[in-house]
């Protein structure tokens, strides 16, 4: 039987995924040193690592060439698909959010708003939740000019530390949601490969606990050192 196939997307999860997989007791050195090698073997386990692009890595676990996936939940909330998203990772979080030219206020009079976005359909379905008409205009590259060349009202992006929006003199209107690093399985490999599978999302789930309970630990302590030097 070939071994497990995980798609990890590239660039700022890739690092992220590779660290939890270490973490978790696996030899991720040849991931590491990947060179121009696509299919990439991790030595101590019977699995092997696919590094591709967001949608791609949803493409491939859908159609069952790999078992699981690393993605962002922006990626899944845009293209959809059919799979289980099994756990919340933790890592890559960021947020979707409107912003608008600072100084506007985005509902005053009542012409249909334009909205620049490379999600088009993560911002349809948040307008429509308002059961506002708006229209959409899909931008590939920096989606932050649409608004300063008058092409748009405002855009909906993925927003991190928000210093991007603020050189260009945009602002946060609303948050739209909180997104982060999910694990997916193949609904197949899920069923014939059950044992396996549930064994690493075990691990996973437990990796994630764990950091989750340092993290919290440490803002306690920091949070009571404050406090201390404060008194």
């Amino acid at each position: 039987m070939r071994p497990i196939r995980i798609a990890l997307t590239k660039g700022r999860l890739e690092e992220k995924s590779i660290e939890m997989f270490e973490q978790l007791g696996y030899d991720c050195s040849e991931v590491r040193n990947k060179g121009r090698r696509l299919v990439l073997p991790i030595k101590n386990a019977n699995i092997e690592i696919i590094l591709a692009k967001a949608a791609d890595v949803i493409t491939y676990v859908e159609n069952g060439v790999c078992d699981l996936g690393v993605v962002g939940k922006d990626t899944i909330m845009e293209n959809g698909g059919t799979f289980y998203e099994v756990a919340d990772l933790g890592f890559g979080r960021c947020r979707f959010a409107l912003a608008v030219p600072a100084g506007a206020d985005f509902y005053a009079g009542y012409h249909t708003r334009c909205i620049a976005s490379k999600y088009v359909n993560v911002t349809r379905n948040y307008f429509e939740k308002k059961n506002m008409d708006v229209d959409i205009v899909k931008i590939e590259g920096s989606v932050e000019l649409a608004p300063i060349l008058g092409l748009s009202d405002a855009i909906v992006d993925i927003v991190e530390t928000g210093t991007t929006l603020k050189e260009n003199g945009l602002v946060v209107a609303e948050e739209v949601c909180q997104v982060s690093a999910r694990m997916i399985v193949n609904i197949a490999s899920m069923k014939l490969r059950k044992a396996e599978i549930n064994e690493l999302i075990t691990k996973v789930e437990a990796y994630v606990q764990e950091r989750e309970a340092q993290k919290k630990a440490k803002a306690e302590k920091e949070a009571e050192q404050k406090g201390t030097e404060q008194a």
